[in-house]
């Protein structure tokens, strides 16, 4: 299995926010999981996925269900 990462800016660019904002969503504890090497800041993909997946509407009135199929 082949984890892919993504740096800040790849994120931020993904999101549509700032780079500033995802430094403040780490130093108050919310945001994506992410891993700190060597002094970079990096992300993995499996772990943007997973707060994008929460985010999904159906309507206004509520969250899509998903099923989620083990492979």
């Amino acid at each position: 299995m082949t984890v892919i990462h993504m740096d800040q800016r790849q994120l931020a660019n993904r999101w549509g926010v700032s780079e500033a904002t995802l430094e403040r969503w780490r130093s108050e504890r919310i945001g994506p999981r992410y891993l700190k090497l060597q002094g970079r800041v990096m992300y993995r993909e499996k772990d943007i996925e997973a707060p994008e997946a929460n985010c999904l509407r159906q309507s206004t009135s509520g969250a899509v269900k998903e099923s989620i199929s083990s492979s």
